[in-house]
């Protein structure tokens, strides 16, 4: 697989909609090519824990992603014209961060109820990468069967769960460093976080 593929980022109605941020800002920044898909409840997020302006959602895009702008291609979450919607269309795979449980529920059942359960359904029927980031306390048992689920058929669960060997001194420090964990997954080279055992 060609390295010049590009990239599927899902965001959903999760509490920690700055991953998903981070993680895209992050992939443009490092000139890798993304497709973005938010569902509403993402951008409900936005306001309620960052305060976000979502009344000009065209705008605020334009401010959080800045940086290697024409490397981002942005999807209605409903719009299965979408060249991720296809099998055909190669990708390095998808990450969707953080991920609500209605969304991982959509998915584990192959509903392909809106665009970012059809790509991920893609990524799976695909053998592609696909990385969940789940954001929820507690887990019920249908929530940890629907995870069991999809990883049996092939995705990764990465919970957002911030380590602290790395010494933490801030917030964006305690992000970075889940974001980094997912671009690991992603097989994406990053500096985000000291890794354990490095003397650097």
């Amino acid at each position: 697989m060609s390295f010049n593929h590009p990239y599927i980022v899902g965001i959903t109605g999760a509490s920690g909609g700055i991953y998903g941020i981070r993680l895209v800002q992050e992939l443009l920044k490092l000139e890798k090519e993304v497709h973005l898909v938010l569902t509403e409840a993402a951008w409900q997020v936005f306001k309620a824990e960052m305060q976000l302006d979502t009344s000009d959602r065209e705008k605020l895009l334009h401010s959080l992603f800045e940086r290697n702008r024409h490397m981002l291609h942005i999807h209605d979450l409903h719009d299965y014209a979408a060249p991720i919607a296809s099998g055909s269309f190669k990708t390095q795979g998808m990450i969707v961060m953080p991920c609500s449980m209605g969304s991982l529920s959509g998915m584990a059942i192959g509903a392909s109820g809106n665009l970012i359960e059809r790509a991920a359904d893609v990524m799976l029927k695909e053998h592609r990468k696909l990385i969940i980031v789940p954001r929820e306390t507690p887990l019920h048992q249908i929530q940890l069967e629907n995870m069991l689920k999809l990883s049996k058929a092939g995705a990764i669960i990465l919970p957002a769960m911030p380590g602290f060997y790395h010494s933490p001194k801030s917030l964006d420090d305690l992000i970075d460093f889940v974001v980094g964990k997912a671009l690991d997954m992603l097989d994406v080279e990053h500096e985000l976080f000291k890794r354990w055992g490095s003397k650097s």
